[in-house]
């Protein structure tokens, strides 16, 4: 039997004997007749598959490379500790928009708000200067700091310089000139929250996102194509969620050591994170069908991931692409779990929430489908068995 007609019993005797007619026939008109019941894809279908395949693939690049190609050195929240002649001076020399100059009255008030996240780092001047980072904020905001410090350091030995060559041109003592100290100032770097040594280039965290993001996306496929039933849907996608989120975090706190600080929190954060995405998934699938997949398939891959900022600070995304980023699943992830290793001062709140509003509304959108489709069931069962019974009918009649 090739063909099953759930409505038509007539329909599968006829199926029936044109199977076994062909199996009788000469392999030239077996082929012919195979070929007349299966029709080879027409040359349009052909051409915009292709051409459909093209776009896709030139969208996953887009995705992909956009954010970096497209991403600068702008707004980066720095603190600036020194008078005011001194701060307005590094306002005028500092690239334009490249820093968002925040105020500090010191240097532990700077370091505060390092560790609530509130700004990048800090820029001491005076004659004790020093450069305050958080690699573990970003390593890239870190390195960037740290060149500011080199140019200050060439502009102070340069300044050094200038009043040694005044006061030997004027007869002076060295260090006299225009005040100049004895000797030369050295800036210091230093690191506040310095990333784990076990991922001292911070490269874990920023590579972490995209297994998060596959396996949230790979259990929800699975769980869409291989569980029938809403509540066992749902079943399925919580204890995915758990057995995951203790895997994952296992592997990424215990054996990497990629994560820091308490473990049952981080296993809940990632409990979230495959959760979320996952239910998003089966409720997509649930509520418009098969292409619910393809939805929330893309609105994690690549809407999502890219704008995640695992790898560069949210603020050097073009636009407000940065702040869009941390309302999908794979920012706000990445977010929660570098402030639960990193910087347990800091509020949380927002990536919390972020992760549970994914959650609910995967759950929501698989018990609306659920519902709907329940309540159409009695009306198409009647139908069928209807169908199938005039079917049958006629069938036993003719016979």
């Amino acid at each position: 039997m090739i063909l099953f007609d759930k409505l038509s019993n007539e329909s599968i005797i006829v199926n029936e004997h044109s199977f076994l007619n062909c199996a009788k026939r000469p392999p030239q008109l077996r082929i012919l007749h195979m070929s007349a019941i299966n029709p080879h894809t027409p040359w349009p279908v052909v051409a915009r598959t292709a051409l459909l395949a093209a776009v896709a693939v030139c969208v996953v690049l887009l995705a992909f490379a956009w954010p970096s190609v497209t991403a600068k050195v702008q707004q980066l929240p720095v603190a600036v500790i020194g008078s005011t002649e001194q701060v307005a001076q590094l306002s005028q020399k500092a690239p334009e928009g490249a820093l968002d100059i925040k105020t500090a009255p010191d240097r532990a008030d700077a370091a505060h708000k390092i560790e609530q996240r509130e700004i990048y780092g800090a820029i001491i001047l005076g004659n004790q200067p020093e450069i305050l980072v958080s690699s573990a904020a970003s390593p890239l905001a870190a390195q960037m700091l740290t060149q500011i410090g080199g140019q200050l350091q060439s502009q102070i030995q340069q300044q050094a310089i200038a009043g040694l060559q005044k006061a030997l041109t004027q007869g002076l003592p060295a260090g006299a000139a225009a005040g100049a100290p004895a000797t030369i100032p050295t800036v210091k770097i230093t690191d506040v929250v310095p990333l784990s040594p076990d991922d001292a280039r911070g490269t874990g965290l920023a590579v972490a996102g995209l297994p998060l993001a596959m396996g949230g996306i790979v259990g929800g496929v699975l769980i869409s194509l291989l569980v029938t039933g809403t509540w066992r849907r749902l079943a399925a996608v919580g204890g995915y969620a758990v057995l995951g989120g203790l895997g994952l975090t296992s592997i990424m706190q215990g054996w990497l050591h990629i994560l820091q600080g308490d473990f049952l929190l981080n296993a809940l954060a990632i409990f979230l994170a495959v959760g979320a995405t996952a239910a998003a998934i089966v409720g997509f699938n649930a509520f418009i069908g098969r292409a619910g997949i393809a939805v929330g398939s893309v609105l994690t891959m690549f809407i999502g991931n890219p704008l995640s900022s695992l790898t560069q600070p949210k603020e050097f995304l073009p636009g407000p692409w940065g702040e869009i980023g941390q309302w999908f699943v794979p920012g706000s992830s990445g977010t929660l779990l570098r402030d639960l290793s990193y910087f347990p001062e800091t509020n949380t709140t927002f990536p919390w929430l972020v992760l549970a509003g994914w959650l609910v509304a995967g759950v929501v959108l698989t018990m609306v489908g659920h519902f709907r489709d329940q309540s159409g069931i009695p009306q198409h069962e009647n139908v069928v068995e209807e169908q199938v019974a005039e079917h049958r009918g006629a069938h036993m009649a003719s016979v």
